[in-house]
């Protein structure tokens, strides 16, 4: 018979036992699943993303590429994208809740705080190490690459996400003035280059019936409300339309007395009919009609979305119809442009890991793929042999996206197969931008609009998150009312003899303070 002591080393035997299987048994279970992710893709990653491309996606999942990514990596996507004018509210909501999906991709850079703030307050990940450890391809263009790894890192050495980089030049210069190529031939003119050629050519096209029908109704000039300048013709005078260095110190345009002269100027083609003068009211539908019904003569556009939108629009239409791109304005000819719209290898946009992701490495290792060499072709060309074929080693978009037979614009049909076009975690291609612009209207247009030097433009730089908050205040006022302002001098609704007065409404809502702030944030980015 047992005694007690034995009934107790049994008993105690008997659990350990029953421990020691339930440890075994689950850490069975535990390999299982983790087997089970890698071979029926069962692991899922939450994703939220602007949908830049509704015309022709309800959601990503439906694009191509993330289709084919897919059937590679056995990783899904559950894309989470947010109402369209609401992307900042929806983010900001979602980082003050403390629930976050896995990765975001937005622009980092116009973050309130920078992306340091969200690594300091545990929101999402530094990525130096995870990069270095398991997202071999990045490291490597990373390396190879310097100035690329300049921009995407923080003051104090963070990286912070996988970015959207541009290869070549021609990927940067998308954007600049516009004209009808046909109005100029017609009325015998030149390109223009510099104001006073500016004034010529708008006035013909005002006074001489260039659309042919006998009605003075051709709009010369259309400018934007929100970006009135867009370096173009303020830039004429070495300055823009917000902060831009001369030497190494950051100064704003307009409170500069040369931003005066641009006004006067802007205020006398108003008042002489070659602005638009409903420009204030006037959204992307209006300017399509104005363009489509052969009235607008000159406008800020781009290379694919103005130039070979219009021309497929109106190749029916008007056979003769055609647009052409012209330098950023200067004073004296033969003078190099300030500015042109050349912007950085990276515009601040890139997908980030946030704390609450469960499968981080496997999350780095999935974003690394679309640097390496097939990701690349993936994610910037599509699929093989459908949406484009290789022709003496070039990758060569097939009709299905150059001459769609439903119709389709170049822009909306690649949007069905790639996110290239816009942005995302990628290296845009030099030979996506080449084909996108291959119209030799398009060559031209980059050709002039790349002529600017673009010295004087601040890269994109951030606050810290101490300075963030007062920056942002400073400069949501200051901005409201300087874009008001602007708007009424234009249009003679606030005479020009108030500009002093102008000025110092913006000194006395800190400008000085908020330059001090960009001042010291272009110092640490000089420093990085």
């Amino acid at each position: 018979m047992w005694n007690r002591t034995t009934k107790k080393s049994a008993i105690l035997m008997s659990v350990l036992l029953l421990l020691i299987i339930t440890a075994v048994t689950g850490c069975k279970s535990s390999n299982e699943v983790d087997k089970k992710k890698e071979s029926d893709g069962s692991l899922t990653i939450s994703y939220f993303v602007p949908n830049y491309r509704p015309d022709s996606l309800k959601n990503y999942n439906e694009m191509a590429a993330y289709k084919k990514l897919e059937e590679i990596t056995g990783v899904h996507v559950d894309f989470k994208h947010p109402a369209t004018g609401q992307e900042d509210q929806q983010f900001n909501l979602m980082m003050a809740s403390g629930e976050y999906p896995d990765v975001i991709e937005r622009i980092w850079t116009s973050v309130p705080g920078g992306p340091q703030k969200y690594i300091k307050e545990k929101k999402i990940v530094k990525l130096n190490d995870y990069i270095d450890k398991y997202a071999p391809n990045l490291k490597k263009v990373l390396e190879e690459h310097p100035y690329w790894k300049k921009l995407i890192t923080t003051d104090d050495g963070s990286i912070y996400s996988f970015p959207f980089l541009r290869e070549d030049e021609v990927n940067m210069t998308f954007y600049g003035p516009v004209l009808r190529k046909d109005w100029l031939e017609k009325l015998g003119l030149e390109m223009p280059e510099t104001i006073d050629d500016w004034h010529t050519v708008l006035k013909a096209f005002k006074e001489k019936d260039p659309n042919g029908n006998g009605k003075a109704d051709e709009i010369p000039l259309l400018i934007h409300k929100d970006a009135i300048t867009s370096n173009a013709f303020v830039g004429a005078w070495g300055i823009t339309n917000g902060f831009y260095q001369v030497d190494g110190k950051v100064k704003y345009g307009p409170i500069q007395t040369e931003y005066k002269e641009f006004l006067t100027l802007f205020n006398d083609w108003y008042k002489e009919g070659l602005i638009d003068k409903d420009y204030i009211a006037t959204d992307d539908k209006l300017i399509d009609a104005k363009v489509t019904n052969n009235q607008l003569g000159s406008f800020m556009g781009y290379t694919g979305s103005s130039i070979m939108r219009y021309m497929q629009l109106m190749a029916d239409k008007n056979p003769d119809f055609s647009l052409t791109g012209a330098q950023y304005p200067v004073h004296n000819e033969g003078e190099v442009p300030f500015f042109n719209l050349g912007e950085t290898p990276y515009n601040g946009v890139g997908a980030a890991i946030t704390t609450s992701n469960e499968n981080i490495v496997e999350t780095v290792k999935w974003l690394d793929y679309k640097y390496s060499k097939e990701g690349h072709m993936l994610f910037n060309f599509g699929i093989e042999g459908e949406s484009y074929e290789m022709v003496d080693g070039y990758p060569t978009y097939k009709e299905i996206i150059t001459k769609n037979p439903e119709g389709l614009s170049m822009s909306v049909a690649l949007a069905k197969y790639v996110p290239v076009g816009w942005s995302g975690p990628v290296i845009q291609a030099k030979e996506y931008a080449e084909q996108y612009t291959s119209m030799p209207e398009q060559k031209e247009a980059v050709e002039n609009w790349k002529k600017g030097s673009n010295e004087r433009v601040i890269p994109p730089v951030t606050p810290t998150q101490e300075e963030s908050s007062e920056y942002a205040s400073i400069m949501n006022d200051i901005g409201t009312y300087k874009s008001e302002m602007i708007n009424k001098f234009i249009m003679g609704e606030e005479p020009l003899s108030n500009f002093d007065e102008f000025v110092k409404t913006i000194e006395s809502m800190g400008i000085e303070r908020a330059i001090e702030i960009k001042q010291a944030a272009l110092e640490r980015f000089n420093k990085r």
